[in-house]
């Protein structure tokens, strides 16, 4: 069956060549590359047409307001009946997309999950990746929902789903497989096919990012047990140290959480920083907590933000 690769870019004149190169290294290539421009103003469509004018198999194709929208024009200009979809910003790994779509073609799965994993350049960017990301072997495959950055559909899905939601400017790929889900179709992951991706650069940025992400939460109406416990633990944490003021033996109390809450982000980065300097190693040891406490308050902040512009009609 004929693959359409599909992306939608805005800006992206710094990484855009890099996920080129990595689409066309491929060792399934697709048979056509669309990519949708979301209204760049600097050199993205250049480039692009400069990899068209080299032969490279892309359609440079222009609509949409933000990521939902641009995905949907990108899929609608789509020739093939299975679509690859990845976002601006990634390598691919060279085996990506012949893993991500073996699913569809041996019609054992309508949507298949690919897996993604941090490319970090920094100490902070690796303790970030290993704070907020997990392994492979750490999903349960028949869980994983699918990130619009690392997916494979039939379009006939994307059709009867209703493509992404366009009134979602963050969290649309979690609103999509669960009207994927909702409609009986069969879903599936490869974690084997992986994209790769830097971590946020520094903790504002990573602030920025989760603050979205939970802001997204909050209009899409998901998670809501998941941010109601975070806000009885904080809860509970700040309690604990104001009552340690008269009682300073009850900050023992936090350390069974504390380990519990930074074990598994501790183990990844014991393995990730292996073979690094000790002084280097030894600071990136002391970040998780600093992430998870930046990530987690970021959260709590935009949730309420979300629900509040559902109230209002403005997603």
């Amino acid at each position: 069956m004929q693959v359409s690769l599909i992306c939608t870019v805005k800006n992206e004149a710094d990484n855009i060549t890099a996920l080129i190169e990595s689409m066309l290294a491929q060792t399934r290539p697709p048979d056509e590359i669309v990519i949708n421009d979301c209204g760049s103003t600097d050199a993205t469509a250049t480039l692009v047409q400069a990899a068209i004018a080299r032969g490279a198999p892309i359609r440079l194709v222009a609509g949409g307001w933000n990521i939902s929208s641009g995905r949907n024009n990108a899929i609608r200009h789509a020739r093939g009946p299975l679509i690859a979809s990845t976002d601006a910003g990634l390598l691919l790994d060279p085996h990506w997309l012949e893993r991500i779509i073996a699913p569809l073609e041996r019609d054992e799965a309508d949507l298949v999950a690919g897996f993604y994993q941090a490319a970090p350049r920094s100490v902070l960017e690796l303790a970030i990746g290993a704070t907020n990301y997990p392994l492979a072997a750490e999903v349960d495959p028949t869980r994983f929902l699918a990130a619009g950055q690392s997916v494979a559909f039939r379009k006939q899905v994307w059709e009867a789903a209703g493509g992404y939601p366009e009134w979602a400017d963050h969290c649309e790929d979690l609103v999509f497989d669960r009207a994927v889900a909702a409609a009986g179709f069969r879903t599936t992951a490869a974690l084997d096919a992986v994209v790769h991706f830097t971590p946020r650069s520094s903790l504002a940025a990573l602030a920025r990012q989760y603050f979205f992400y939970a802001r997204g939460d909050g209009v899409a109406k998901l998670w809501p047990r998941r941010h109601a416990i975070r806000y009885a633990t904080y809860a509970g944490l700040l309690s604990v140290l104001l009552l340690a003021r008269r009682r300073p033996w009850m900050l023992l109390l936090l350390a069974p959480g504390l380990v519990a809450y930074t074990r598994r982000p501790y183990r990844r980065l014991w393995q990730q920083s292996a073979g690094l300097p000790w002084r280097t190693r030894g600071l990136a040891l002391l970040l998780p907590p600093l992430v998870r406490l930046v990530g987690d308050l970021a959260k709590m902040a935009g949730y309420p933000v979300g629900i509040g512009r559902r109230w209002l009609g403005r997603r």
